[in-house]
């Protein structure tokens, strides 16, 4: 069920477009409508609202207003930055629809006056919102932290767009203990990990997991990622001042610090 959030000052509009909103199979259910004439209305229900809709349909110029649609195109923004947005106005190819796109950046600018209108805003709502799920995929595939990435599917790590390698023999991959290892840590993070707590994450036996190894580990990851840099041990070195993968306390733990 796709919930539609809809603002439309024109009856005649709402009229029309109705029934393809309500019944539109972007998702193979029944769709929710929320329909509002004022903008002051619209932007009361964003401020109670608890959960986002998944699309915001937009008339520019309301009641005589043209900027009417962007102040409540920017009040959804402001609580929901990734909602995607379209206007459907009377105003396309005007300075309306140029001011739209500097000032609030929707997905889509429709015009209302245009053969098969209904047919062709609906083919545009089904092509956002299956562009949005890929790309909530994506990213429940990956973890991410600043410029840091790793692949939940594949274990590659990536730096600044540089995956990670073996910083002894660049043309083979990063160990898979210590991607487990950074992984963890970028999980847990700001908490420190220490070994105990490491080899249990890993499910290691601890009587073989020493200290020891997890500190090689850890020179490990951090000469990949100086590595990834060029190699002149600036990540390194930026670790020893409370960046990146960081010692904590005397008592052999690490945790991650996000550069910035």
């Amino acid at each position: 069920m796709a919930h539609i959030f809809w603002v439309e000052d024109q009856s005649h509009w709402v009229e029309k477009f109705s029934a393809a909103l309500s019944s539109g199979d972007f998702d193979g259910q029944d769709n929710q409508l929320e329909v509002f004439h004022l903008t002051d209305s619209a932007k009361q229900y964003i401020a109670q609202a608890s959960r986002a809709p998944d699309i915001a349909i937009l008339d520019a110029n309301m009641n005589g207003n043209d900027s009417a649609g962007f102040a409540v195109a920017q009040a959804l923004q402001k609580k929901w930055p990734d909602l995607p947005i379209i206007y459907l106005s009377e105003h396309s190819g005007t300075d309306i629809e140029a001011s739209a796109f500097e000032r609030t950046q929707p997905h889509d600018f429709i015009a209302k006056h245009q053969r098969n209108v209904e047919q062709v805003l609906c083919w545009r709502i089904k092509a956002i919102l299956r562009q949005r799920q890929l790309t909530h995929a994506a990213a429940a595939q990956t973890l991410s932290r600043g410029e840091l990435t790793i692949d939940l599917q594949t274990w590659d790590v990536y730096w600044r767009g540089v995956k990670l390698m073996n910083p002894n023999n660049p043309k083979r991959a990063l160990a898979p203990t210590p991607r487990k290892i950074l992984k963890h840590l970028v999980e847990v993070s700001p908490r420190a990990v220490g070994t105990l707590a490491m080899a249990e994450a890993l499910d290691a036996d601890p009587e073989k997991f020493s200290s020891a190894n997890y500190r090689q580990h850890i020179r490990t990851l951090r000469s990949a990622f100086d590595y990834a840099e060029g190699g002149a041990s600036s990540f390194t070195a930026r670790c020893k001042t409370g960046s990146g993968i960081i010692t904590a306390g005397d008592q052999g733990a690490y945790a991650w610090s996000t550069p910035k």
